[in-house]
């Protein structure tokens, strides 16, 4: 097949608008570091949380970067650290006779990923994933939940031990909430762990579009399993197509947004923690994906899964924790390592936003004799990739991408470019704090402890 004929011309004309595409998706992304001795000088530069197209948004989206203040929080009516759910909140209740009585209502609503980036998405209370349910080992729950969605819906409460009639499998266990009802589920807490909850009606497509929930449950016995930092998120693959805002619930595995409790890096919260304190994680996934979790500077210990905490002697040391399809895992460790600590998934694609799977490898392929005719039929195409992805970022800075779509990698650090987007965060790890951990800033190396440039 030869480059005269129109498949071979319409092939040629579909990769480079594919790779011309992901150009645009790595606009905005910032400069690459500075050389050492220069950086060292320099202060911290600015750090535009997205390009300028993606500019903007509701401020109660986190900057890139920034993470509010986090004070330590008890569960109430104990002296145990309530968790914190990263860009969330935890549902509150009312007593009622007794029981602890929650609210839910399932609804659609927009949610911005990133400043800029809006999806439209199905969750609870204006939130994707919902408001993070905590409760204390023995406690009745009553939860109502509302459903003001367009179709039915129902709610599992996935790992708790409960009556079967309260289980939330549509026809199974019970009928399905119809819309514009509000039913009511209502249970002892006869364990402690980490649970989630989701629909259990048109799962495929309900939980595709933002429908799940985090459901933590504390030991009654107040000193058992403490810590002092105690951390919750929600792991999810989203199919968001470039220039869209809707998720798209057929896709099965080629998904191209990943998120932490449905953000995208940098927009996803720091954990900031004290040298030397012992902290918690909680990951929940019911994405179609297993996240691989990786933590940088510190080794943690797996204590427990959604079907309980591990004794100590079953827990086992890790740096990367497979969370697999449908279920938590929770991790501990301690900080005793100062410094900016990348935590984020370790398949490659899944710490990049917005992916295109399509791009054909153009890796060690001279483009220079057909650039200049292929930029006579695809305006401002720039031909990319021989050399590696890396320098894609300064030339797609010249590029338009798709609206309402984030950069491939973006964000700054203290030191350049940020190559990372998607299901990254940071974990901050500081000797000496404010009372309200607010964000401390970038890490600053003490001297003989950073990299250099040597020739």
């Amino acid at each position: 097949m030869t480059a005269s004929t129109p498949w071979a011309r319409r092939q040629i004309l579909k990769s480079a608008a594919l790779l011309g595409g992901a150009g645009a998706l790595l606009a905005g992304r910032p400069a690459a570091a500075q050389e050492h001795a220069h950086a060292a000088a320099s202060p911290t530069p600015t750090r535009p949380a997205m390009p300028p197209a993606m500019a903007g948004g509701d401020k109660k989206v986190v900057a890139a970067g920034v993470t509010p203040p986090r004070p330590t929080r008890l569960v109430p009516g104990t002296n145990r650290p309530a968790t914190i759910t990263l860009n969330g909140t935890t549902l509150p209740f009312v007593m009622k006779d007794g029981v602890k009585e929650f609210h839910l209502t399932a609804h659609e609503f927009e949610q911005e990923f990133a400043p800029g980036f809006k999806v439209k998405v199905w969750g609870y209370n204006g939130s994707s994933p919902g408001p993070t349910i905590e409760a204390v080992e023995g406690d009745r729950v009553r939860i109502l939940v509302t459903n003001k969605l367009p179709e039915a819906t129902s709610i599992h409460w996935h790992g708790v031990l409960l009556p079967s009639g309260m289980d939330g499998v549509s026809g199974l266990s019970a009928p399905p909430i119809p819309p514009g009802e509000t039913w009511a589920y209502e249970f002892t807490l006869r364990q402690h762990g980490t649970q989630m909850y989701h629909p259990h009606y048109d799962e495929m497509l309900q939980m595709a579009v933002g429908m799940m929930g985090m459901f933590i449950i504390h030991p009654r016995d107040a000193d058992a399993h403490r810590v002092d930092r105690d951390y919750t998120m929600m792991l999810h693959a989203w199919a968001i197509h470039p220039g869209t805002s809707r998720p798209d619930p057929a896709v099965m595995l080629e998904h191209d947004t990943w998120t932490i409790n449905g953000r995208v890096f940098p927009a996803v919260e720091h954990l900031v923690v004290k040298t030397g304190q012992r902290v918690r994680l909680r990951i929940g996934n019911v994405s179609m994906h297993e996240h691989p979790m990786h933590i940088h500077g510190h080794h943690m210990w797996v204590t427990g899964t959604d079907g309980g905490m591990l004794p100590d002697s079953a827990r086992w040391p890790e740096t990367t924790i497979q969370v697999p399809v449908g279920t938590t895992r929770t991790v501990e460790f301690v900080a005793d390592n100062p410094g900016d600590w990348a935590f984020h998934c370790h398949k490659s694609h899944h710490a990049m936003n917005t992916m295109g799977h399509d791009i054909p490898n153009f890796l060690g392929v001279g483009q220079q004799d057909v650039a200049q005719r292929l930029a006579a039929q695809l305006p401002g195409y720039m031909p990319m990739g021989e050399t590696g992805m890396g320098a894609m970022a300064e030339m797609a800075g010249m590029m338009p991408g798709p609206r309402n779509t984030p950069p491939m990698m973006t964000g700054t650090g203290p030191y350049g470019g940020l190559d990372m987007g998607g299901m990254v965060t940071v974990i901050k790890v500081r000797d000496s704090l404010a009372d309200d951990y607010r964000d401390p800033g970038w890490y600053q190396a003490p001297k003989g402890t950073l990299a250099w440039r040597v020739g």
